[in-house]
């Protein structure tokens, strides 16, 4: 009798050991973690630890591949999974791609297989897609899934679990801290209503779904350099948006650039037609063709678009309020995470069904679309050309941008005349070229982007779109470029290092011009080492050669304390920022003002602090944040909004209030308080939204521009399915104007007598009548970008930057944030002159 019942638990334990050992080869997410998906939200830790587990239990199928860290130390990384025999040789595959398309010398040694990069949690709160991957990755693995095994026999598939740690970190953290046992469905529960700032964005509150292009952001640069290392043929981007919507996938809204090639509007449909099998199947509401455009060049799926990929945006109803759980009255149904995460792991699915089921055409199209590029290129301007002399400070940037974005570039080296196109007046010139001017051939296999990131009026074929329409690169780095018809071939680039020395004899001072973002870099950098500097507010000439106010002069006076080190301080700083010193022997001008002039004051360090909290625009803030502690790395002061009436003033330079809603906060007794400490030399910078608070207060001398002219197009029975494109006429999405400036201010110092300047709101304000009108626009001032019929009406002849003294000291008035997603290159300075001035 006991046989049997020894053989049944002999069958019992080797089938359970078959169950361990198929467990602990590869786990699922529950059995990882140890709760369902979808119960509450994973720290970003464990999100790692499972993808590395997976990789650790498969080695013959994952690799992973970290590309740096956060900034607040959290590791980046992505997972390479395809076959055992496809990762034996996963070097080649990547060397072989980038040589198919002209990136790499050399000739691929046989096929690649499609590659697609899936990116997940972007937004931080948005933090459904890192719960979806897990389950992605499982079933990538999972041997007896015949969809996914099909998809890896000719698809090589890039995970990126989570792009934005930080925020995903700050948003799970505070989630799971207030969520109620079970979770509370009720809307206006505790658990659905994140704090200030939101974990959408990263540590210094950016978007890093916008930074694709610029690569202002440690992650952005560091993930893009990976992604040109691959250059993988489909880039799949997993978002949420509002709660109450349903879900969107392609096909892509209106306006599509036109320089999208029809293959890629062909796959972009495809991708619809295999994500709404899933969708239909399982009675899931979705949408397409509505709201999610494919314009602005520096999304997650433009970008890559322009790098000819098939790009894609996925949107699931929900984000940070959701939670684990939200009634919806609307919708008559509660919104689950759980649901969420099937809608994400299905168009993952989708995606890769779709890329392997035309992988072979994918990557022929791919090659084809590099191959015209290098052979053929689009656009009528084949050469690109930078003027150089005079702005090599502005154009070593733009270089850094360039290298960061794997475009290859020389210059003209020699002397030559030829006919361009202005880019930024987008008129034709005879342009006399210098060898050392920057050029950039357009027979490369970068050169869509090339185009599309240097043209000064970008096509538009719907006003309705999601993001700003212009941001040509001559533009935004305030550069002299052109376009020329005609194919020149560039030499090799050789840039002109920079290289200071302590002289032999010691001078009376040292002077430097005031011409790009890296001389407020210097400028910074001496001020943190307690060098005393002076500029000088009017134009001057010193042994015959001119000088632009603005320039700086560093005496020896008042610098006796670093005695002998004094010299070698500067040469050393100057050289970091490749900033040329030229040696005085004399305080002596030929003309304009001595340097010991009143003309000639001194400049202190100052202290400055900048306002944040509930009141603020997080991204407005993030952007000065940044601005400070990265770029010029000068110390900055923070406080919240509510702690304003409480600080000690007069142990303050310089408040800044970025762009936001102050009407909570400056009352009458704080503005009163404001205006004492202006008055004794406080300096107060408002940006944006946060001129509301001064516009017709007293004694602050900031108004709007009064008119009795009903808005164009103001009538009573306009059709409300017209609502949308009709509320377009009163916005500026973000449009390029030339700013007038008044050259003799020290706000406009190193920019002459305009600026060019991205504009997004229309604030319509009045000159000012007892202040200086430092900036603005006039009748003429529109140069590219699409602003509606009464927005124009209103940025004619308006405020843009603005000076009001107020006893000893002054307010500052930027209705134009030069700070904008840390890009616009050419507001630096400006931003620079307001604090530091």
């Amino acid at each position: 009798m006991k046989q049997p019942f020894l053989s049944f638990f002999l069958l019992l334990t080797l089938l359970g050991s078959a169950f361990t050992e198929a467990v602990a080869q590869n786990p699922t997410p529950e059995e990882y973690l140890g709760y369902k998906l979808g119960s509450k939200f994973t720290f970003h830790h464990r999100v790692v630890d499972y993808v590395r587990t997976l990789a650790e239990k498969n080695p013959t199928q994952v690799k992973l591949v970290p590309y740096g860290t956060s900034y607040e130390g959290r590791p980046l990384l992505v997972a390479l999974v395809a076959t055992p025999e496809n990762l034996a040789r996963i070097e080649t595959i990547r060397t072989d791609n980038l040589k198919s398309i002209g990136l790499l010398e050399g000739k691929a040694t046989g096929p690649v297989p499609a590659i697609a990069w899936m990116s997940y949690n972007v937004h931080g709160n948005e933090a459904v897609s890192s719960e979806a991957v897990m389950q992605v990755m499982y079933e990538l693995l999972n041997k007896s899934n015949p969809t996914t095994q099909g998809i890896l026999k000719n698809t090589v598939v890039i995970l990126d679990p989570c792009i934005n740690p930080d925020g995903r970190e700050r948003y799970a953290q505070w989630y799971n801290r207030v969520m109620a046992v079970g979770a509370d469905a009720t809307p206006f529960s505790w658990e659905h209503n994140e704090p200030w700032p939101g974990g959408r964005y990263n540590h210094y509150y950016f978007d890093l779904n916008r930074d694709w292009a610029w690569q202002q952001q440690k992650e952005s640069q560091e993930r893009v350099k990976l992604y040109n290392q691959w250059m993988p043929h489909l880039h799949a981007d997993f978002h949420e948006m509002g709660s109450g919507s349903s879900y969107y996938f392609p096909p892509a809204a209106r306006p599509f650039h036109k320089d999208i090639t029809l293959w890629q509007r062909e796959f972009n449909n495809t991708l619809g037609e295999f994500s709404r099998k899933y969708f239909d199947k399982n009675s899931w509401l979705y949408f397409t063709r509505n709201n999610y455009d494919l314009f602005y060049p520096s999304y997650g799926d433009t970008w890559p678009t322009y790098n000819g990929a098939i790009g894609m945006t996925y949107e699931q109803g929900g984000g940070g309020r959701a939670g684990l759980a939200l009634a919806r009255p609307n919708e008559a149904d509660t919104l689950t995470l759980t649901d969420r995460i099937a809608h994400h792991f299905a168009t993952s699915m989708s995606t890769l069904e779709a890329i392997s089921s035309r992988a072979d055409k994918t990557v022929s199209e791919f090659v084809k679309y590099h191959e015209m590029a290098r052979t053929n290129p689009i656009g009528v301007y084949k050469t690109y050309v930078v003027k150089t002399k005079g702005d090599e400070g502005r154009v070593n940037a733009l270089r850094d941008l360039l290298d960061k974005q794997g475009i290859s570039y020389g210059m003209v080296g020699k002397d030559l005349s030829v006919k361009g196109t202005n880019l930024a007046t987008v008129s034709d010139e005879n342009v006399k070229l210098e060898s050392k001017d920057l050029m950039i051939s357009a027979h490369q296999p970068k050169s869509t982007l090339l185009k599309i990131l240097f043209e000064a009026r970008p096509e538009l074929e719907d006003s309705v779109t999601y993001d700003i329409t212009s941001w040509g690169l001559a533009y935004a780095y305030g550069l002299r470029a052109y376009g020329l018809k005609d194919r020149l071939t560039p030499v090799a680039y050789t840039a002109d290092k920079t290289t200071n020395s302590v002289p032999a004899t010691p001078p009376y001072a040292y002077l430097a011009r005031w011409k790009s973002f890296a001389d407020l870099q210097f400028l910074s950098e001496l001020m943190k080492q307690d060098v005393r500097l002076r500029t000088s507010n009017v134009p001057f000439e010193i042994n015959g050669q001119q000088y632009e106010a603005g320039t700086l002069v560093i005496t020896r006076k008042g610098n006796e304390a670093l005695g002998a080190n004094f010299d070698r301080v500067l040469a050393e700083t100057a050289n970091k920022y490749q900033v040329k010193l030229i040696p005085a022997a004399t305080g002596f001008v030929s003309q304009g003002s001595d340097f010991g002039s009143y003309d000639v004051p001194a400049m202190r360090a100052p202290k400055v602090v900048a306002v944040a909290g509930d009141a603020v625009s997080a991204m407005a803030f993030g952007e000065v944040w940044h601005f400070f502690e990265q770029q010029i790395h000068y110390p900055l002061t923070v406080v919240e909004g509510s702690e304003l009436a409480r600080l000690p003033l007069k142990d303050i330079d310089v408040l800044i209030l970025p762009t936001g809603n102050y009407g909570r906060i400056l009352n009458d007794k704080l503005l009163s308080d404001l205006k004492d400490w202006v008055r004794q030399g406080g300096k107060l910078i408002a940006m944006e939204g946060a001129i509301n608070a001064f516009v017709d207060k007293p004694d602050f001398n900031l108004k709007r521009k009064k008119s009795d002219d009903k808005k164009d197009g103001e009538n009573p029975l306009r059709q409300y399915a017209n609502r949308e494109r009709e509320a377009v006429s009163d916005e500026t999405p973000g449009s390029i104007f030339r700013v007038k400036l008044d050259p003799t201010h020290p706000l406009s110092f190193g920019y002459g007598d305009s600026y060019y300047g991205l504009i997004r709101n229309t604030y319509n304000l009045d000159y000012l009548t007892d202040g200086w009108n430092v900036g603005y626009l006039n009748d003429n001032s529109y140069l590219a970008g699409f602003v509606g019929q009464n927005a124009r009406k209103q940025l004619k002849n308006t405020l843009i930057l603005g000076a009001q003294e107020m006893g000893q000291g002054q307010v500052i008035f930027m209705t134009d944030n030069p700070l904008f997603r840390g890009f616009w290159y050419n507001g630096k300075l400006m931003f620079g002159n307001a604090v530091f001035r």
